[in-house]
């Protein structure tokens, strides 16, 4: 007999059966953390997307000159006469938040110089922010504004905004009747 150290032909097929009974579990526990990693960063990704709209909107109010109008009727809404916060570099934007009537769609409406509806002339960016809105609604008292926005099958997001000053209204001057002063010249 020798001394050498070898396998089998038994040893190594034994060894091949057993690799082939441990791969086939490995590889579903691989595709199952991929499919678990590939969900984890779409919800990320969706959320980030989700908290950008939600700053967004904070921060249109937070830098607006405090001249807000809400309207809740057919379209609910809410209209920044002027706001620092411009997402295209405009400065002192008018900004308004609609929700559509198609599919309820959050939409963001950045410009100069527009009116609701708006025209064809009018020179904006729409971005769409959310579908599937089931509550907006918009609270203002003298100084805050309260936030409320739920979509369908989920929680609401709310916030509150203290400290928004109303515009001050400029007082229109009297025009100062000129008053004319005669000498008189007595000779």
């Amino acid at each position: 007999m020798s001394n050498k150290k070898a396998f089998t032909l038994i040893e190594v097929l034994i060894s091949i059966a057993l690799v082939g009974l441990i791969l086939p579990p490995l590889y579903k526990l691989i595709t199952l953390m991929n499919d678990s990693n590939n969900q984890i960063y779409n919800y990320v990704k969706k959320q980030s997307k989700e908290s950008k709209i939600i700053n967004t909107l904070y921060l249109d109010i937070l830098s607006s000159d405090g001249n807000i109008s809400i309207n809740q009727d057919d379209f609910d809404r809410i209209c920044i006469k002027q706001t620092n916060n411009s997402l295209y570099g405009t400065p002192y934007s008018k900004v308004c938040w609609v929700v559509l009537k198609e599919k309820n769609k959050l939409v963001r409406i950045e410009g100069t110089n527009y009116n609701l509806p708006l025209n064809l002339e009018d020179k904006v960016h729409i971005d769409s922010a959310f579908e599937n809105i089931e509550l907006f609604d918009i609270y203002r008292n003298k100084k805050d504004v309260l936030v409320i926005l739920k979509k369908l099958h989920q929680n609401p997001i709310t916030f509150a905004i203290y400290g928004i000053n109303k515009p001050i209204k400029k007082k229109k001057r009297k025009k100062e009747k000129k008053n004319s002063t005669s000498i008189k010249i007595d000779k």
